[in-house]
């Protein structure tokens, strides 16, 4: 395990939603290696990829399936991860979906679930972290995971349902910051850019090479490059930081 210091998570819990794969699971190894113990929610079960990380880092990590648009059940996952753990401190709000179809595609349904997972369920989360922190006379961090597009308009892909979802997110970010703070709780984002995941390998090969000529770096960024990002955020290196959106993105979104 590293000594980072300041922005050490020793005696830390984290919570990721959507640890499965992806940047869910790349950060909550990140948040591991800096000292947390991790609590993993998927739809997926995760449990192989929690014992990974207890035997990897030398911490305590533990899974749970959990429906994040779902906000009974999102209460009771929250009461469990926090008996186990004994403790929550850190929540890193990362489930989403990203669907690609043209707007006058999207049926009120289809519409509907981009929203339901990507905005309504970082909402529910967050609130209900919010909630167990004071009810127990806590302070924590909320890391939500937005997106450059949040800020822009893709293309050559129409995606205006995620586009809406993940400008929601950094608006809701910036106004829980705000309400929250007299309680101690920071509340920021992280907007990536294109990241290098199993669900981008599967799209056409076409976009991702117009993506990457877009990117004044020339390439899309790796999942384990935003680890650094929700650390500091994370930990008390961040203390005077709340309702900031932290765009990771190449440069992309500076063109």
């Amino acid at each position: 395990m590293a000594n980072y210091g300041i922005f050490s998570l020793k005696g830390k819990t984290a919570l990721v939603t959507g640890g499965y794969r992806g940047i869910g699971r790349a950060v909550a190894e990140g948040l591991a290696e800096a000292g947390a113990d991790i609590i993993l929610w998927d739809l997926l079960d995760a449990a192989e990829v929690a014992k990974h990380i207890a035997e990897k880092f030398g911490v305590r990590a533990q899974a749970f399936l959990c429906d994040v648009t779902d906000p009974e059940a999102v209460e009771r996952c929250m009461a469990q991860s926090a008996e186990v753990t004994g403790t929550l401190d850190i929540l890193f709000n990362n489930a989403g979906i990203g669907p690609h179809k043209d707007a006058l595609e999207v049926t009120p349904q289809e519409w509907q679930k981009v929203m339901d997972v990507n905005l309504n369920g970082v909402f529910f989360v967050a609130t209900a972290f919010a909630r167990w922190l004071t009810a127990h006379g806590k302070g924590g961090s909320v890391i939500n995971t937005a997106s450059m597009s949040g800020l822009i308009v893709n293309v050559p892909q129409q995606q205006a349902s995620y586009n809406a979802s993940k400008a929601g997110v950094i608006h809701l970010t910036k106004t829980l910051a705000v309400e929250w703070a007299s309680k101690g709780i920071r509340v920021n984002s992280i907007s990536p850019g294109y990241i290098q995941t199993d669900l981008i390998r599967e799209v056409r090969s076409d976009w991702r090479e117009a993506w990457t000529s877009m990117i004044p770096f020339g390439r899309m960024g790796r999942p384990e490059e935003l680890c650094g990002a929700v650390i500091y955020l994370a930990s008390d290196a961040a203390s005077y930081t709340s309702g900031c959106n932290m765009v990771i993105d190449g440069c992309y979104t500076l063109l």
